[in-house]
């Protein structure tokens, strides 16, 4: 909604969420008492990594935005939590316990049912619904790479870093795309780059050493929810039964997987 709402091109309002951020990140990092940190070269080099991916996973998804109807670009996008539930298992080296298909089973229905309304397969959104699946699969490699780096890396600083190295990318990326880079209004970009990557992907960065793959996947997949209640409080479009139901489905699978996590191994 916002990259919509922002007068620069939407490689452009990537940069400006990233930029805009990073500076605070790394305030707050510093002033937590990570200033003495010394990064060893191979986390500089998945930071390197991790930016250079999620530089690609914005490009894709706030191009798609405009090519595609929301409902898909949302729905495409969120096969990031498909695979990082995968990851997780697949990480355990073990078939999943009969919580946790249940819980995979309930999120992936849950999901299903809020975007059935707004999901429509069609030529003239083509290309948009390829640039939202190449959304999720970068964002699903940068969030791997994340986990790596947070494993001795504070929350913030690791955060960023990512993030100076994104912007960094994302500005010649726009001027060479032509795009319009200085907004005459700052305000959908100051929302941007508090709600979506300071709060947002500064909360998600902390949690990620503390939950497996397979939660974080699955939680991922409020998304759709959250996006649906937000639709009737701004908008007031109105939430059907099966809305309500698909996400309660979805939180469900996150209190099963979650038990499931906390079950002792047998």
């Amino acid at each position: 909604m916002l990259v919509r709402y922002a007068d620069t091109g939407p490689i452009a309002t990537g940069f400006w969420r990233l930029g805009l951020a990073a500076p605070f990140l790394l305030f707050i990092g510093w002033r937590s008492g990570t200033r003495g940190i010394k990064l060893s070269s191979a986390s500089w080099m998945l930071l390197l990594f991790a930016g250079v991916f999620f530089a690609a996973d914005i490009i894709a998804w706030h191009i798609s935005i405009f090519q595609t109807k929301v409902g898909n670009a949302t729905l495409l996008a969120n096969c990031a939590s498909l695979i990082l539930a995968i990851y997780g298992l697949v990480l355990a080296r073990r078939a999943p316990r009969v919580k946790q298909l249940l819980a995979i089973i309930l999120a992936f229905g849950g999901s299903a049912l809020l975007m059935a309304q707004s999901f429509e397969i069609s030529p003239r959104n083509f290309h948009g619904d390829l640039l939202s699946l190449l959304a999720g699969l970068f964002y699903t490699a940068y969030l791997l790479v994340m986990m790596r780096v947070r494993e001795g890396t504070d929350a913030w600083t690791s955060l960023g870093l990512a993030s100076a190295v994104t912007a960094i990318i994302l500005l010649p990326v726009a001027l060479l795309a032509g795009e319009k880079v200085m907004p005459t209004d700052w305000t959908p970009l100051l929302i941007l780059a508090f709600s979506s990557q300071f709060f947002g992907q500064g909360l998600l960065t902390y949690a990620l050493p503390h939950f497996s793959p397979l939660m974080i996947g699955l939680a991922l997949l409020l998304q759709p929810a959250l996006s649906a209640l937000a639709g009737w409080l701004a908008f007031g479009e109105a939430m059907t039964a099966l809305d309500i139901f698909g996400g309660a489905m979805v939180m469900a699978a996150l209190v099963l997987v979650r038990l499931a996590d906390r079950a002792p191994q047998v």
